[in-house]
């Protein structure tokens, strides 16, 4: 079983140019809700490349981003560089190396579920400053709202590696995981997200995910012929749609929990 903090070294390339980014709407949203400001100073856990991290930061606001796998920080790093407001250290969710007390809000986009959740929820408790906020997002791929859809999941559950082990939707479908860590109320809401490609931005989504053979793994060269008779079934005027439900929920953790 490959090491959670490892398993995208491979992927950074795909993951940079083919994952989704979050809607704008998730930020007016806690700005209303949280009191979030341009001085707010926000610890991204897990910030890979940096999509989540940019919505902060195109407000103005201070991030950390703590991500343990080098070359996703490092490729998060150069991305980011135009904001003099961010920086990076090697740090997990269970050990950010953060000073007590000292961030207005923990946030994790798409990176909860490789969490160990007991050890980060009392990290979050650590790091916060008192009335501090968590922020978690997902982009939740549909699964059968289209017929490309429907088939795209057919070939994860087909070639991948251990996708039904590692799906982010373990977490999320589970009713006792999200209200378990914030103890207490939270709030949540949805987005229509959305990503057009053509069959090598398809091919680039599909590569981007750490559960699908590698190209030196068995079971790579017939996933991607397969993904081509998809992509050549249901394309329209050479491209597809992916589709998804972007999810966030927010809150304060309870100390009693």
């Amino acid at each position: 079983m490959m090491d959670s903090k490892l398993r995208f070294s491979s992927r950074v390339e795909n993951y940079v140019k083919y994952r989704p980014g979050y809607p704008a709407g998730l930020i007016a949203t806690l700005r209303q809700s949280c009191g979030l400001t341009s001085s707010s100073l926000i610890a991204d856990i897990g910030s890979g490349t940096g999509l989540f991290a940019r919505q902060f930061l195109e407000m103005g606001c201070q991030v950390i981003g703590i991500e343990p796998n080098l070359e996703m920080r490092q490729a998060g790093d150069r991305i980011l560089a135009e904001f003099p407001t961010f920086s990076s250290r090697d740090g997990s969710a269970e050990h950010t190396g953060l000073d007590d007390s000292s961030v207005d809000l923990v946030s994790a986009g798409q990176a909860f579920h490789w969490f160990e959740r007991a050890a980060a929820r009392q990290e979050f408790l650590r790091v916060l400053k008192p009335g501090g906020w968590v922020v978690l997002a997902w982009n939740e791929r549909r699964l059968n709202s289209t017929p490309f859809l429907r088939e795209y999941e057919a070939l994860l559950q087909h070639y991948g590696t251990d996708y039904a082990r590692v799906n982010h939707l373990n977490v999320e479908n589970d009713p006792s995981a999200i209200p378990g860590f914030f103890g207490g109320p939270f709030q949540e809401i949805r987005y229509d997200n959305l990503q057009r490609f053509d069959f090598d931005g398809v091919k680039g989504r599909l590569l981007s995910s750490s559960y699908v053979p590698d190209s030196d793994q068995p079971g790579y060269a017939a996933m991607l012929a397969e993904l081509r008779e998809i992509f050549d079934r249901r394309q329209l005027q050479g491209m597809l749609d992916f589709e998804y439900d972007t999810r966030m929920f927010w809150g304060h953790l309870s100390t009693s929990a």
